[in-house]
This record gives C-alpha cells, sequence and structure tokens, in this order.
C-alpha cells in the first residue's frame, strides 16, 4: 500500500482549478476528492528513487471553500485519521474578491516539538495555529516564500547525525548536503512539521529560491564561482540543489497551462524514471543559466505578481555584471508593461531587496567598482574579498541592473492608466523594514515601495542587529558617501527614506489589498504562541 510521505501542499489556485503537490512512498495514482465533487487524478513520476504527484484539480465553483481528501491508489492518506486540525480545503477566488498576502522568507527547520528551539518560535507555525483555531476566519489567500525554504549548508543536528551515518563528515562538504537524497531530508524537516504541513495544505504558496537553498551568497561573482567549480563536490551539489527546487517548489508555482506546455514536465512525469533528463535538464540550467526561466508571473484578479529570479539569473563577468541576464531582464519588462490599467496593484518578489540601508547600499555600490577595477588591481583582490566576507551582493552590487529597476518600477507606475501601487517584496537580510524611493526625474503615479520581511523563523547576531539599526542614520549615510566617492559611483537615480522599522524577530507581513486600497501589516511569532501585530498601515493613502 502506498504510504504518503510529503504534502500535500495546495500551491497554484484560480476561480476553477488547482494543483495540489504530494510525495508517495513508491508508484501509484494520487487522487484528490473534493466535497463539493470537484478533483483530479494524477501518475507518480520518479526522480532519484522518490516518487511525486502534482495533481491537477479541476470543476472548482469560483468564490467558494471546499475541503478535500487526498487517496492513494484508492485509499484515503489525508487527512490523518488521528489529526486534531481542521480539515483542508481549497478557496477559489470569486473575480471582484480582495486579496490577501501573507510572505516572508528565512526558515530554518524547526526542532521536534520536545526539543528547545534555538532561534525562537515559527512565524509559519504561529500563522498555522491561528487559522487552525478559527477555521472560518481571516487567512492569507495566498502565502509567498521569498527565499531559503530550505538550508543546504547550515543543517540541524538531527541532520548532520544523519548524515554521518551515510558518508564521513570530515570529507567535503561535511555537514552539508551533498546530493539529491539528502536534499529530501531538508524537504522532510521542513514541511513535515504538523502545523506547517497542514496550513501548507490548505494555503496556496509560491516559492523562489535564494541562496541558502542551493549555499551561502550563491552566485557572488565569477571569481567565486571558478573556486566552487574547482571543488570536487560542487557539481554534485549544485544539480542536486537545481534538481530538488524543480521537483519540490518549482513545478508547484506553474499553472496548468503552463504544465502543459512545458516539455521537460512531460518527459519527467511520462519517462518510467525521470533522473536522466531531470539531471541533464540541472547542468544546462547551471552551464548555461540564461536557457532556462525560474522567474514566473500570477494574475490574481487586478493584482499581478512576478517572482523573480535573483540569483541563478545573474551575469557575473567583471565590466558586465547584472543581477538579471538579458533575456530575463525583458522578461520582466514585458511582463511588468503588458496590459496598461489591467492591473491595480504590481508585486514585484525579490528574494533581495532593491533599497538597503544607505550605507549598505552604498559600500556593495564602492566594492563592485573596486572589484571591476576602478582603484587598480590591488584594490580589485581585496575588495573580492570583501565582497565573500560581507556578502555583498544585493542589487546595489550590480549598479546597472539597481539603476534599470529603478527605471521600470517608475514606468510601470506612471500614466493615466498607472496602478495604485507597485510594492517590492523581498527577504534575505533577517530583519524588516519599510523604504520609500523618490526619484530625482519625474516620480511615478503609483506609490512604490520596498518591503523587507525576514525571517520566518532564524536568528540574527546583536553586531548585525546593531549594524542595520546604524546603516540607516545621519552619519552612516555620510560615511557611505565618502565610500562611493571613493569607487567613483555614480549618485543613484532614487534616493530612498525609511518609513518603517527596522524590525527584529521571527516575523511575516501581510498586504491586504482591496481595489485600490493597500494596507499592511508586521506579525511577530510570539513565544507562547500566536502572532502579535507590530505594525499596520495605509499604503495607499
Amino acid at each position: 500500500m502506498a504510504g504518503l510521505r510529503l504534502g500535500p501542499l495546495l500551491r497554484y489556485t484560480d476561480g476553477s482549478s488547482a494543483t495540489i503537490w504530494v510525495e508517495a512512498s513508491r508508484p501509484c495514482v494520487a487522487e484528490v476528492r473534493c466535497a463539493d465533487g470537484a478533483g483530479g487524478t494524477a501518475g507518480t513520476f520518479q526522480v532519484a528513487g522518490h516518487h511525486y504527484a502534482l495533481v491537477p484539480v479541476t470543476g472548482l465553483t469560483p468564490g467558494t471553500a471546499t475541503a478535500y481528501e487526498v487517496l492513494l491508489d484508492g485509499s484515503r492518506v489525508w487527512p490523518p485519521p488521528d489529526t486534531r486540525l481542521p480539515p483542508s480545503v481549497i478557496r477559489t477566488p470569486a473575480g471582484d474578491d480582495g486579496l490577501r498576502v501573507a510572505f516572508g522568507s528565512c526558515r530554518w527547520a524547526a526542532p521536534p516539538a520536545d526539543e528547545q528551539d534555538p532561534v525562537g518560535p515559527d512565524a509559519l507555525d504561529s500563522l498555522a495555529a491561528r487559522i487552525a483555531a478559527d477555521p472560518a476566519g481571516e487567512r492569507p489567500d495566498v502565502l509567498l516564500l521569498l527565499g531559503d525554504q530550505v538550508y543546504a549548508d547550515e543543517t540541524s543536528d538531527a541532520t548532520r547525525r544523519r548524515l554521518a551515518t551515510r558518508r564521513d563528515p570530515a570529507e567535503p562538504p561535511g555537514a552539508e548536503v551533498a546530493d539529491y537524497e539528502e536534499y529530501t531530508w531538508l524537504y522532510y524537516e521542513s514541511w513535515l512539521d504538523p502545523n506547517v504541513r497542514w496550513l501548507l495544505s490548505t494555503v496556496p504558496s509560491c516559492m523562489i529560491f535564494d541562496d541558502h537553498d542551493v549555499i551561502d551568497d550563491w552566485n557572488t561573482s565569477a571569481a567565486w564561482l571558478a573556486d566552487m567549480r574547482a571543488t570536487p563536490w560542487w557539481r554534485e551539489r549544485i544539480l542536486s540543489g537545481l534538481m530538488s527546487y524543480w521537483v519540490h517548489q518549482h513545478i508547484g508555482n506553474l499553472s496548468p497551462a503552463e504544465l502543459a506546455a512545458d516539455p521537460l514536465f512531460a518527459t519527467v512525469r511520462d519517462a518510467p524514471d525521470g533522473t536522466d533528463a531531470l539531471r541533464d535538464f540541472a547542468y544546462r540550467a547551471d552551464a548555461d543559466p540564461a536557457s532556462v526561466r525560474w522567474s514566473y508571473r500570477r494574475d490574481f484578479g487586478r493584482v499581478r505578481l512576478l517572482m523573480v529570479d535573483s540569483r541563478a539569473a545573474r551575469v557575473l563577468e567583471e565590466g558586465g555584471r547584472a543581477m538579471l541576464d538579458p533575456g530575463e531582464a525583458a522578461w520582466l519588462r514585458e511582463q511588468a508593461l503588458d496590459g496598461p490599467g489591467s492591473y491595480d496593484h504590481l508585486l514585484v518578489g525579490s528574494s533581495l531587496p532593491w533599497l538597503l540601508p544607505h550605507l549598505v547600499h552604498d559600500a556593495e555600490a564602492w566594492n563592485a567598482a573596486l572589484c571591476r577595477g576602478e582603484r587598480g588591481p590591488r584594490w580589485a583582490r581585496f575588495s573580492e574579498k570583501v565582497r565573500r566576507a560581507a556578502d555583498l551582493e544585493h542589487w546595489a552590487a550590480f549598479p546597472t541592473s539597481f539603476t534599470a529597476l529603478a527605471e521600470l518600477l517608475a514606468a510601470a507606475g506612471s500614466g493615466p492608466q498607472a496602478p495604485a501601487s507597485v510594492l517590492v517584496l523581498s527577504g534575505d537580510v533577517h530583519h524588516a523594514y519599510v523604504a520609500e524611493p523618490k526619484w530625482r526625474a519625474a516620480a511615478p503615479d503609483a506609490r512604490v515601495l520596498q518591503l523587507t520581511c525576514s525571517p520566518v523563523h532564524n536568528s540574527i547576531p546583536l553586531s548585525m542587529r546593531l549594524g542595520f539599526r546604524a546603516g540607516w542614520s545621519a552619519p552612516a549615510r555620510a560615511l557611505g558617501r565618502r565610500l562611493a566617492r571613493h569607487g567613483r559611483c555614480p549618485r543613484p537615480v532614487v534616493d530612498w527614506r525609511k518609513t518603517g522599522g527596522p524590525w527584529f524577530g521571527n516575523q511575516l507581513m501581510t498586504l491586504t489589498l482591496n481595489g485600490r486600497s493597500a494596507r499592511l501589516r508586521l506579525e511577530h511569532a510570539r513565544e507562547k504562541g500566536g502572532l502579535t501585530t507590530v505594525e499596520e498601515s495605509d499604503l495607499t493613502s
């Protein structure tokens, strides 16, 4: 009899259809049955000895909520027979409904319930507990996970013990994961937490990777990449990271129509064993990142989400560095400007913040200038070491891309059919804040904001807390300007100010979008369970 190893995860939803992801213990047919008669089936596909299905659910009614169950070869495996949690439901939007979007990033797997949590309460666990306590109450319509869903390079004690039974931890990559099988352990550890498992079964999710899904500071520079490719373990790590991301996260981001048009999905799904096909794809994706698109678009009524790959799509050669390769940049521009007047809010999901504390921004721009030789080869060698040690690889470290994004956001937010808001949603930096840009040229008609929320479940050293607080100060800004002058950096095309934060702790932000209004709420996870509202504001007044 087939068992349910992981999932179900409710991924894509629209007014009449949905997709649900599962991992089974052996080959089987996965079925989703809804209480209102909707449903769907899919056979499992195999990757590296694991069996997965992405089940298309059709026949749903717009504006309704229906409970569902999962069957494998006709036997019910979800919900668990002993669960105390409410039924998992699929909620379908009606055409004129508002939208509630919860988002955050950086979730290190929580330890078992009987162990001390070294980084405090998990915000996803707290959100799940609140929804479960009042299933008919407020809940997100979609959950955006903006990177570091798993930590391949920072494993838990339990994972390290398990790794030691499989290979010698004294050999690279040591206590980090090495291959696809070990990646699956990270997803089990992260998504089998009972509350989080239930939450992901009943709230649709959109995901994008960041560096720790592969390794800290992934694709920092061309020199960094050359050093990694020279190690004996990197090739297996990057191929396994991309393969596991495709299976566990990427395919669930796509609509049924996009899946039907995806030749790789068809090949992997229909093959007796899709491992080789997926591995070949991962090899091509690593060798030629421009040949693959991880970014995607989702339209939720009159809200448009553009989830941007700011890791794998980079151009790393000094002198031509870019956060997005030309094809990716063209795609982003096309999607943002498509159908003027067709959306009221544009959400740009970037794992890395566009706007940073001023000192951090100027330090990254200065470092980028020195690395490309602005002050000669000795400064360039020194600055490469600084870049890696200090994680100087956000949008500011790619000045041309920083400017291009500023210009695109202004273009998307301007004109008689401009949306009410253009919001950049980010994580990565283990604190939360709101920043508002001011253009030196004509300002856009929409309100443009940087909304940063991180971590969902992780920590930040005291030194970094103090540094991020100080980074917004006037003395820090003066220091940053001196660095920029030394690097001969041009003045940014926008100035910006912090309008909220910084806030520290395990946290989530929630946007409530109704018509042309947008409200923001920031909540912290409490030690004794639940979430506490720290900030609430109207973004479009």
